[in-house]
């Protein structure tokens, strides 16, 4: 058996070493077009901002690492132009020309390739990508080199991160994204959480505006650097640009060659399997089926890649009882200075788009036991389909918590789990690390309160038709009610309610109440008490905490304050 693996890093090293794991007698040839075969692609913006000293903390392994421990052959600096998938056979153009390669089995794992919008002045030596090591070593020697200024393009999860490493270098940074929002995957309510804390750390946030055009020195620009002109007609100084607006499958010979492909990622069956024989194809180059919308699309991230690798490999040597790669549900997560921001499953906007159901429920629970010292906010957003329960989607953010608390509910989302079943999960508990009702645990009885009646909710994104239709019930402390407050709510603390029943009635005059606190736990407590007394009650998911977030800039305005 001749293996011959096009792309290593992710997808393709892992097809190589579970390739020699199940044949010691294969001849296994892994052709990367870049310098480095194995390295760490999400260390890279930890290497330009000075947490990774030396660039050999980012090589996972070498050619001869990989040649010492699993005896394959790995051929950085070759390119793979071209397969004839009928005679079998790779075309690789290589530093000392090119050649003809044969193959039994081929995996394809290319990877993306980083997107470069159409504006004038892209091609400025100022602007730089962070995808590879070389990236990650041509900016950290602009930083060295005395750089000041850096603009961001892009605020998805590279662009923040390498945003953060520029700026803890010194510089002056600006991040442009074209999207309502930063983390654009993030729904608006996380996303704000994130903004303010860029904002806390200098960056500055410009979102909502596109980078129409880059002026170099060489067309006019100042002499220093070069100069982003906005749509906007803003225009950002910059001694170097990063360019993280998004990627490519890199592609465009494999299908050329024949191999079908979906809007330009290969697709595969589920063992890996392309359309043609004895070729497979892995990782950001292919076509993923999410697991919860059904959406055919890449997801461009090393987890899945990994596995998706070694369960090729699986399929090739023709292991009894070969998984099939499973379908991924988006996990990710990225720190953004003193928190961090997390996701996995499906968010608001891609349930939409999908026609499915659902509702959501947030809450601010500590990180652990309120009463040990050092416990931090985690704001928690889940979805749940309408009429199951079914878990469909979870994002998290704050300081300390979020990524055990999301690893939880993403396994959940695997295993089909509902939200009664998160009610039931047997978490850790000790008081420095949780509580004996886990913020997971807690989420679940949320949306199964809702789903059962118990809870009635209204939105964020539903306070202008709110304060036009309803009575709003502000359930907090006179202290808080003042520090800002919807217009022409009725300031209630719970603890006084039962006995001003009768207030509440005169004041809603039959119209609806909407009640909330600053997180939605004693706007619950007061819910309950005007359901059973017979008035039309939903509690604010998530309270004033998320409505602030969702607002935004918006809330000094719709917010009032006690003189």
């Amino acid at each position: 058996m001749k293996l011959v693996v096009v792309g290593g890093v992710a997808g393709g090293m892992s097809a190589a070493a579970r390739a020699r794991r199940l044949d010691e007698n294969a001849e296994i040839v892994v052709f990367e077009r870049g310098d480095h075969p194995s390295f760490a692609n999400c260390g890279l913006p930890c290497y330009v901002g000075g947490e990774i000293e030396n660039e050999e903390g980012l090589l996972v392994q070498t050619p001869a690492s990989l040649k010492a421990a699993l005896n394959l052959d790995v051929r950085p600096g070759h390119n793979v132009t071209d397969v004839d998938v009928t005679a079998k056979t790779v075309t690789v153009e290589s530093p000392s020309g090119t050649h003809v390669v044969s193959y039994d089995a081929l995996v394809l794992a290319p990877g993306a390739v980083a997107l470069r919008p159409a504006i004038a002045g892209i091609d400025s030596a100022r602007v730089h990508t962070l995808r590879t090591v070389s990236d990650a070593l041509t900016l950290r020697e602009r930083v060295d080199s005395g750089a000041s200024r850096a603009v961001v393009l892009g605020a998805g999860f590279i662009g923040l991160e390498a945003a953060e490493a520029l700026r803890a270098q010194g510089l002056e940074v600006a991040v442009v994204e074209l999207a309502p929002h930063v983390l654009p995957p993030l729904e608006r309510e996380m996303a704000f959480l994130v903004r303010a804390e860029l904002n806390r750390l200098g960056i500055t946030v410009l979102d909502g505006v596109a980078a129409t055009a880059i002026e170099s020195a060489e067309e006019g620009g100042p002499k220093q650097g070069d100069v982003v002109v906005l749509s906007d007609g803003r225009r950002l100084p910059a001694d170097m640009i990063v360019l993280s607006v998004g990627v490519r499958p890199g592609t465009a010979p494999f299908e050329a060659a024949g191999v079908a492909c979906e809007r330009g990622a290969i697709v595969v069956d589920d063992h890996g399997r392309t359309s043609a024989p004895s070729v497979w194809a892995v990782g950001d180059a292919t076509v993923s089926t999410d697991a919860v919308t059904g959406v055919r699309r890449p997801v461009a991230l090393a987890g899945p890649a990994n596995r998706a690798g070694r369960l090729a490999a699986d399929s090739i040597f023709g292991l009894a009882g070969a998984r099939p790669i499973p379908q991924p549900v988006g996990t990710a997560i990225v720190r953004v200075g003193e928190i961090t921001a997390a996701l996995t499953g499906a968010n608001r906007a891609t349930l939409r788009a999908a026609g499915v159901a659902f509702h959501s429920v947030h809450l601010h629970p500590d990180s652990h036991a309120s009463y040990f010292p050092g416990a931090a906010q985690i704001h928690l957003v889940l979805h749940v389909r309408d009429g199951d329960g079914l878990l469909l989607g979870a994002q998290a953010v704050g300081a300390e918590g979020v990524d055990k608390r999301i690893d939880v509910l993403a396994t959940a989302i695997r295993f089909g789990a509902t939200a009664a079943d998160l009610i039931d999960l047997d978490l850790a508990y000790s008081p420095p690390y949780g509580s004996a009702k886990d913020p997971v645990n807690l989420g679940g009885m949320m949306a199964e309160n809702t789903a059962t009646g118990v809870l009635r909710q209204w939105y964020p994104w539903q306070i202008d038709e709110v304060l036009t239709s309803a009575l709003v019930l502000d359930v907090r402390s006179a202290a808080e009610f003042a520090t800002g407050h919807f217009r022409d709510a009725l300031n209630i603390p719970h603890t006084h309610l039962r006995e001003r029943l009768d207030e509440v009635r005169a004041a809603a005059g039959g119209r609806p109440v909407r009640v909330h606190c600053a997180s939605g736990k004693r706007s619950y407590l007061a819910h309950r008490i005007l359901d059973e007394a017979g008035l039309d009650s939903a509690n604010l998911s998530g309270g004033m905490l998320t409505a602030r977030a969702w607002l935004g800039e918006r809330a000094d305005d719709l917010l009032e304050k006690a003189e």
